[in-house]
């Protein structure tokens, strides 16, 4: 694999696959999707950073450091993500509380106001947008359909996170001198 030999790729993924997956699975605490996105993280990994051994122990050993940070990466990102969506909705709240109003009321001038800034982004925006966040796709799949990297993808995702809140919370703010 080290000499980039696609049948030693195939017969290593053929050999530990399953057996990763597994011990995954018990550090994942049973988290199906989790574990299936460790895997495939760590084979990313081990692509990248193959280096010979001599014994299948080490080997291993090798094999579950890179699947346990995977997981943790996994985990961080998504904690990152849901403090973010927690963060910007409560900024958000605490902005649109400025004008009083029933937690209803503001709950849906902050989706109208959301949903006018998605509206005014341009095409390609909006459409990450849309396919990210309302049908879900992942990041591996819109980098995949657009020929770009995740990274580059993840780029692109935070910086129109980050126009939409400011534009968001602006659209917010005047309304609430209105």
């Amino acid at each position: 694999m080290t000499s980039g030999d696609e049948n030693a790729y195939l017969l290593f993924h053929e050999a530990y696959f399953q057996r990763l997956y597994r011990y995954l699975l018990v550090v994942a605490a049973g988290d199906e999707e989790a574990a299936r996105e460790a895997v495939q993280s760590t084979f990313l990994r081990v692509v990248r950073y193959i280096k010979p051994c001599t014994e299948e122990p080490h080997f291993w050993s090798w094999l579950t450091v890179l699947a346990r940070t995977s997981l943790a990466d996994q985990r961080r990102k998504r904690s990152r993500y849901r403090a973010f969506l927690e963060r910007f909705i409560g900024y958000a709240r605490v902005e649109a509380e400025v004008k009083p109003a029933a937690d209803g009321q503001a709950d849906a001038q902050l989706l109208a106001a959301l949903e006018e800034c998605v509206g005014r982004l341009p095409p390609d925006e909006r459409e990450l947008v849309q396919r990210k966040y309302f049908a879900r796709e992942s990041v591996r799949d819109i980098a995949a359909s657009l020929q770009i990297s995740e990274k580059a993808v993840e780029s692109r995702l935070t910086r129109v996170r980050l126009k939409l809140k400011a534009e968001t919370l602006n659209g917010l703010k005047h309304e609430s001198r209105a």
